[in-house]
């Protein structure tokens, strides 16, 4: 029965010297100098020769695992632990982390091929690097505009951290706004966006990226009627469409530009002693003009694709938040922790258990509105602490109180996760977060209970109510 033998180069020399040892080809002292083994050896081959052929001159090891090799359970356990806390690591660095940390011990490339089998790593051969092929620019002015948040230090060390919202065209790659902003919020996209609509007019579509703004999967983030965000309904209503890239580099005139403001704009705010976003803001026009005049470009086609505004566009009516209610049987709804109570008024007593829209301005107006009906109405604002009377020091009840007034007064007390973020917005009416300002109180930082009762006024305080606890039975 023939079958397949697989043997290395050093088992084929034993085999040919074997053969000619049983040819008497070859004595087993000669056998020796040429093989580099003992005669004892060589006469263990013979026997295994002789019994099993040239298959018993194949090493018994093949195929099977090493007797020093790690178990599976620690194996597992390694990986288990990479998986857990080192799933962005190197083999090197976990590696290391796993002696520092966990006391450990395994070879780096033992735990690259671990790691690699796992899935966990790909070796930078194996790591293909996407291809992005250049897109042409788009022909018209105003075809394509690309927008997009730059966070850095605009003012360096002389003023905080924001964001530039930058608007650039596509065909031409001018720059057509640009607004310092807290961060890249709704309120300030609305801000920047209806500058820029009064300025050139609607394009026929923005490109962006999938910051939260532009495209959410967040329930709480879209709007409940269309299914968009603020800013894609916003752009609904105004008819422009709005096109999230996939990538950066798809969207790399914006980013490219993003490169170049960092650069010079960072020198001309620091040349002209520029530290706030208001003055930042103010000068915004005359750089775009001058980096328009030294970077744009002429399009192809020489037709501008701005559109101006509808008769029936209204900018504020759009550009704000709005989210659907329903008023209640007396006639209240709540928005962000906030009762709204309507007028009775004549139009507002049929609207029981009906839908309105609240619609949040980004100069922190706010209305409710059915139809095309503004309803009157007045509020009061939940988070705002009750005021509490004077304090009679005579009893000891009133001092517990009065330490249950200040704990409640130091709580961190914060508008609803899901309501917008106002960093953006100005004068509006969510602006204070607890009522301690409001009604007389001295806000405390947050203390844990254990924290404010160690504290040494809180002991004494509760000392001396002791005391006069006897005297009061």
């Amino acid at each position: 029965m023939s079958c397949l033998i697989t043997m290395s180069q050093k088992e084929l020399n034993r085999l040919d010297a074997i053969q000619k040892i049983r040819d008497r080809r070859l004595t087993v002292v000669q056998a020796t100098a040429l093989l580099d083994l003992s005669r004892s050896h060589i006469h263990r081959l013979l026997q295994a020769f002789d019994k099993f052929g040239a298959a018993g001159l194949v090493s018994g090891k093949r195929g099977h695992p090493s007797n020093r090799r790690y178990s599976e359970d620690f194996r597992n356990t390694v990986l288990d632990l990479i998986r857990a806390y080192y799933r962005d690591f190197g083999p090197t660095l976990a590696c290391e982390k796993l002696v520092e940390l966990h006391q450990l011990s395994v070879s780096k490339e033992t735990l690259r091929q671990w790691m690699t089998a796992a899935g966990i790593w790909i070796s930078r051969r194996e790591r293909k690097k996407r291809v992005f092929q250049p897109r042409g620019r788009r022909d018209c002015f105003g075809e394509l505009v690309q927008i997009d948040g730059s966070h850095h230090w605009w003012f360096e060390g002389r003023g905080p951290k924001c964001a530039l919202l930058v608007y650039i065209d596509d065909a031409t790659g001018k720059l057509l706004h640009l607004r310092f902003a807290g961060s890249e919020n709704t309120f300030d996209y609305f801000h920047a966006t209806k500058a820029y609509l009064e300025l050139w007019g609607k394009p026929l579509a923005f490109y962006s990226d999938k910051h939260g703004v532009f495209r959410s999967t967040h329930g709480s983030e879209k709007d409940r009627t269309s299914g968009l965000t603020q800013f894609g309904r916003a752009l609904y209503e105004l008819n422009i469409d709005i096109i999230c890239a996939n990538t950066p580099q798809a969207k790399g005139r914006v980013e490219r530009a993003n490169r170049t403001l960092q650069d010079r704009l960072v020198k001309e705010l620091r040349l002209r002693g520029i530290d706030t976003m208001e003055a930042a803001n103010a000068y915004a026009p005359e750089f775009i003009a001058d980096f328009n005049a030294r970077f744009g470009k002429l399009p192809r086609n020489p037709k501008d694709m701005h559109r101006p505004l509808a008769a029936h566009e209204n900018l504020d009516g759009a550009l704000c938040r709005k989210e659907v209610r329903t008023l209640s049987q007396s006639l209240t709804l709540r928005y962000d922790k906030v009762l709204f109570i309507l007028e009775p008024t004549e139009i507002a007593k049929r609207l029981a258990r009906q839908k309105v829209i609240v619609c949040d301005y980004p100069d922190g107006r706010l209305e409710i509105m059915h139809g095309t009906d503004t309803l009157p109405y007045r509020t009061f604002d939940k988070l705002r602490s009750v005021h509490r009377s004077p304090v009679v020091e005579n009893k000891r009840l009133d001092d517990m109180l009065a330490l249950v007034a200040e704990m409640q007064a130091g709580r961190e007390q914060q508008r609803s996760k899901s309501g917008p973020r106002r960093t953006g917005q100005t004068n509006h009416m969510f602006g204070v977060r607890d009522g301690s300002t409001a009604n007389g109180y001295q806000k405390r930082e947050r203390k844990s209970r254990t924290a404010y009762m160690n504290d040494p006024a809180v002991i004494a305080r509760r000392e001396q109510a002791l005391l006069r606890q006897p005297a009061q039975e």
